[in-house]
């Protein structure tokens, strides 16, 4: 498709957004470009000369913004409300439309310092990067609506950190998104009272997000569309045993899209207690209490939108949270063990039984899954998986197990793998194992989809 540039953050106005100028960095070597997102918004013809001169110096894209743009935002973090936060060390570059005509946003991590950088140096370590990229592989290929990594530039600086040997490399990340709207912009909003801008804000997501128009039910239907959006990712992100680490209300994005990734993990086996983040030290953010968590994140939205709504109609669209969950919870599932759905009752009854059987043998997620996949069971899964067998024979294949992918063994990214990725760039810059691990990858894509 042709490039197609887009403007709609600038109706807004500049109380939403501060534009700030790009960090200037002593080298710019292309470590990834994702020719098939580009391909999706007409990028992908650019050369790599031109790639690093708009996703590394960041020159505007012809048509989309002028400048790059700071969001400002508050949010809960871990559920303390954090009124000093905003765009830190990234910034929204460009607009544009996709392929499906959804409007899509370029956004950055590690561009540099802006009003909201507060003591940090605005900067992203080189394996922060080579992680967003593995974690935005592997959910988009096991069906998460995720954010795409675009691009990875090393920047040719040494950062100090405290939570990883230090010096370090350092990076720029570019990352394709379904707009950056996270639910702290309407926080924001309502910690000032700007009952104007919770409702422009609200108008402008039913418009751009939901193709919907404003109106006096404007705030109930934006929160009754969130609340399925970030259901349906709360879901995924059980079936996928994904742990974000932080689910902060500034890093939900209101289309339920996953974003922004720091100390994620993917569970070996069902652990509801399974954590990612060495500092959540309470399991707030556990794998097994994420959809909590998000909810959570959902009601901020409704008492900001308090502001401007009725209270009942906001609890009744949070009420479809926990039934939208176990839909979408049921539905990631069954696509994961290749099955086609069959009623709700009956696919939640399954999606319990298996969830009972993984957590009482600890088997490995991604073996189990991959085992299973059509719809039949092993020999090898004993009695604790007798009623998981029992309901999937009334399950059809929803397409055939004829990829080469069956035939090898099942694409994972545990903890270790992701070390040892990381260990043979900083210690021979040897970019060869992530190269050959996103390509397994998107094979393994490629079978589920």
């Amino acid at each position: 498709m042709a490039f197609a540039p887009q403007q709609a953050i600038l109706e807004l106005g500049d109380g939403f957004y501060d534009p700030v100028a790009p960090a200037r960095f002593p080298q710019t070597i292309l470590r990834f470009r994702n020719d098939r997102a580009a391909a999706t918004v007409g990028l992908e013809g650019l050369s790599d000369a031109e790639w690093l001169a708009h996703f590394a110096r960041f020159e505007p894209l012809a048509g989309s913004l002028p400048e790059p743009l700071a969001l400002r935002y508050h949010g809960h973090q871990f559920r303390v409300y954090n009124p000093e936060i905003g765009d830190g060390r990234g910034f929204l570059f460009a607009q544009m439309t996709d392929d499906a005509g959804r409007l899509m946003d370029l956004g950055t991590k590690g561009s540099g310092q802006t009003p909201y950088s507060r003591f940090g140096d605005g900067r992203l370590t080189l394996k922060g990067g080579v992680r967003e990229i593995l974690a935005t592989e592997m959910l988009e290929a096991l069906g998460v609506e995720t954010s795409r990594t675009f691009s990875l530039v090393e920047t040719g600086e040494s950062l100090h950190r405290g939570d990883e040997p230090s010096p370090t490399r350092s990076a720029v990340l570019v990352r394709l998104n379904h707009g950056h709207i996270r639910i702290g912009v309407f926080q924001r909003l309502a910690y000032f009272q700007d009952v104007d801008g919770l409702r422009k804000l609200t108008a402008y997501v039913l418009r751009h997000y939901f193709g919907e128009q404003d109106g006096p039910d404007a705030p109930e239907r934006l929160l009754a569309y969130v609340v399925a959006r970030t259901a349906r990712m709360a879901g995924q992100f059980m079936a996928a045993g994904f742990v974000h680490g932080v689910l902060n209300s500034d890093n939900i994005n209101v289309t339920g899209e996953s974003f922004d990734y720091g100390p994620w993990r993917f569970a070996p086996s069902w652990a509801a207690n399974f954590t990612a983040a060495y500092f959540d030290q309470n399991g707030l953010y556990a794998f097994g209490r994420q959809p909590e968590a998000i909810y959570w994140d959902v009601m901020q939205l409704a008492i900001s939108l308090r502001l401007i709504a009725e209270e009942a109609p906001l609890i009744a669209a949070l009420e479809g949270f926990a039934p939208a969950y176990h839909r979408a919870e049921a539905n990631a599932v069954l696509w994961r063990l290749g099955v086609q759905p069959r009623d709700e009752a009956s696919d939640r009854a399954l999606t319990e039984a298996v969830e009972v059987a993984l957590n009482q043998t600890g088997t490995l997620l991604h073996r189990f899954y991959f085992d299973a996949f059509g719809g039949t069971l092993p020999a090898s899964y004993g009695a604790d998986f007798t009623e998981v067998r029992s309901r999937l024979a009334d399950y059809r294949p929803r397409k055939p197990r004829d990829h080469g992918y069956w035939r090898g063994e099942p694409c994972s990214m545990l903890i270790d793998e992701v070390e040892s990725l990381w260990s043979a760039i900083a210690e021979r810059d040897d970019w060869a194992p992530l190269t050959a691990k996103v390509a397994a990858i998107r094979v393994m894509g490629e079978a589920l989809a």
